[in-house]
């Protein structure tokens, strides 16, 4: 087999490579989408799972609180200091303040909640429910004439839903409390001018920018999550396989999203008059 071969033998490989790599991705959204539609519709259904989205607005909101508040505050703290040490470059020390607050509100806020959120809350729903599939209760459930979508997958996707937007406005407060320490504080910048210049340049579009990212993101890691733990096979490795997907696609995802997210945002502001 001469070069020429070998190239094109390759050049075929890859191509088939991606062309099945597109098939499967294609199926496994389409699926995903037909699995949230279904469960979605069933959030009114009866009877009533309200309980069950009390108890996961609890383990989802409740329990991530001190996590958030802990990678808010040093992410106030960090990012204050870094842009201290760059705009007093030009001494310009006064704009840390407006700056923190935008990035904080408008992109890292909702991103790191969300990454921090899937991590946690959206493990331990694809484990969860992947244990209960590998040990039979998911279809015990089912043999028993519960849906057992209506009861293990809506709740949790109304959850985050509500909680992600709450845990959106915790991360923002806290993160500015840290860059207050940091900048009032420890560096002696005038408190008067920090809070006149944050009031000055942010505007209530974009706090209610990140809390709209939040809950899609929320939406977004939920399904994720609970799709690959209602449908993991293999027993113990699957469910440890259904864990690590779930969790790696939220956390892709949710960097991916944000990007569109933020542009349809824009988008939906200029459309509206909004400047």
């Amino acid at each position: 087999m001469n070069l020429t071969q070998k190239l094109y033998r390759w050049i075929s490989n890859l191509g088939a490579f991606v062309i099945n790599s597109l098939k499967r991705l294609i199926g496994e959204t389409g699926n995903i989408v037909i699995f949230f539609n279904e469960s979605v519709r069933l959030i009114f259904a009866q009877p009533s799972r309200f309980p069950e989205i009390i108890r996961h607005m609890e383990f989802i909101g409740n329990q991530s609180v001190g996590i958030i508040c802990l990678t808010g505050v040093f992410t106030g703290l960090a990012l204050s200091f870094q842009l201290y040490l760059g705009f007093k470059l030009f001494n310009a020390v006064n704009m840390v303040g407006p700056t923190v607050a935008l990035g904080i509100t408008r992109e890292l806020g909702p991103v790191l909640t969300g990454l921090i959120v899937a991590a946690r809350a959206g493990g331990a729903m694809a484990a969860r429910l992947g244990t209960m599939r590998v040990n039979e209760q998911i279809d015990a459930l089912d043999v028993m004439g519960v849906n057992t979508k209506q009861y293990l997958i809506s709740p949790r996707i109304v959850a985050a839903f509500i909680c992600m937007p709450l845990l959106v406005a915790v991360f923002d407060f806290v993160a500015m409390m840290g860059s207050y320490f940091l900048c009032v504080k420890l560096v002696q910048l005038d408190e008067a001018i920090f809070w006149q210049k944050i009031s000055d340049f942010i505007e209530v579009k974009h706090i209610n920018e990140g809390l709209v990212k939040g809950m899609i993101f929320g939406i977004y890691f939920a399904t994720i999550c609970t799709y690959r733990g209602f449908y993991t096979k293999g027993g113990a490795k699957g469910v440890g396989d259904a864990t690590n997907e779930g969790v790696v696609q939220s956390m892709v995802g949710i960097i991916i999203l944000d990007y569109f997210v933020s542009n349809l945002i824009r988008f939906f502001y200029n459309v509206m008059g909004i400047s």
